[in-house]
């Protein structure tokens, strides 16, 4: 019984260490003073601030703009990609792509920041594109990395599928196309939807490769929240983090409904 209560006491305290800090930040983000050491009264005013902060409200706008991007072009090559390595077998070159495909896993993100940016350099001079570095370069490196996480989550989904609807399709004289689009991607979405938030969430989080890769006008949401943090944090970025905590509550209140709810 001593060592159910302990055990108990320790969860607890492991999750109190890990929310504790959200919570603080919530609290603080009705703040009436700006310096978030004293609290000097509960108050809505930098949630309106942060409603007239045109820069950072433009930077979270492109910031989506570029996660659902690369998400989706990540989405795209890194099912190719998970396809390749679970039904492919072996090929000549198999364990080079299968080594390329998840270095972004294990690679420091400030390698993979310069190196593209080294790549980007190299093909404006070589064959003008991309000009410049921009909101194109971020959500180009955006999905060079996600890329990794989705082959992954995509592989591990077909491992543990076996091809016998495939083959039952294909002996009922099925084409190719169309058994991968009327029995593989039904089977995939699970999988699919996953990768693809992944992706997304890995972009709006990133700040090391885009810091590399962006330039003038194409700063992103952490990249300007981390400028901003160099000053010292304010109940603004209280309530932005407040704001993104909410978001996410819901989206996952949201899921975890829609998984409730029985299938008819």
């Amino acid at each position: 019984m001593k060592a159910r209560t302990g055990l108990i006491f320790c969860l607890l305290l492991g999750y109190a260490f890990l929310y504790a800090p959200i919570a603080f930040l919530i609290a603080f983000s009705f703040n009436d003073a700006r310096l978030v050491t004293s609290w000097a009264g509960f108050s809505w005013r930098w949630y309106g601030v942060l409603w007239n902060d045109a820069p950072l409200l433009r930077a979270a706008l492109l910031s989506l703009r570029i996660a659902a991007s690369s998400a989706t072009l990540a989405l795209v090559v890194g099912t190719l990609a998970g396809l390749v390595l679970a039904r492919f077998g072996r090929f000549r070159t198999r364990a080079a792509f299968e080594a390329a495909t998840a270095a972004p896993l294990v690679l420091p993100e400030v390698i993979t920041g310069l190196s593209l940016l080294l790549l980007f350099i190299a093909l404006d001079q070589a064959i003008g594109w991309p000009h410049g570095r921009g909101v194109l370069t971020v959500t180009l490196a955006h999905a060079s990395v996600s890329v990794a996480y989705v082959a992954v989550v995509v592989r591990a989904r077909l491992a543990g599928l076996a091809p016998a609807l495939e083959d039952a399709a294909a002996d009922l004289y099925a084409p190719p196309p169309e058994v991968f689009v009327r029995v593989t991607l039904p089977l995939l979405a699970p999988a699919l939807a996953s990768g693809w938030l992944l992706a997304f969430t890995l972009s709006l989080d990133d700040v090391v490769v885009a810091s590399f890769t962006s330039g003038p006008g194409a700063s992103t949401l952490p990249m300007v929240v981390f400028s901003m943090l160099r000053l010292g944090p304010t109940p603004e970025l209280y309530a932005l983090a407040s704001l993104i905590v909410l978001a996410v509550a819901a989206i996952l209140l949201l899921g975890w409904r829609l998984q409730g709810r029985p299938a008819r």
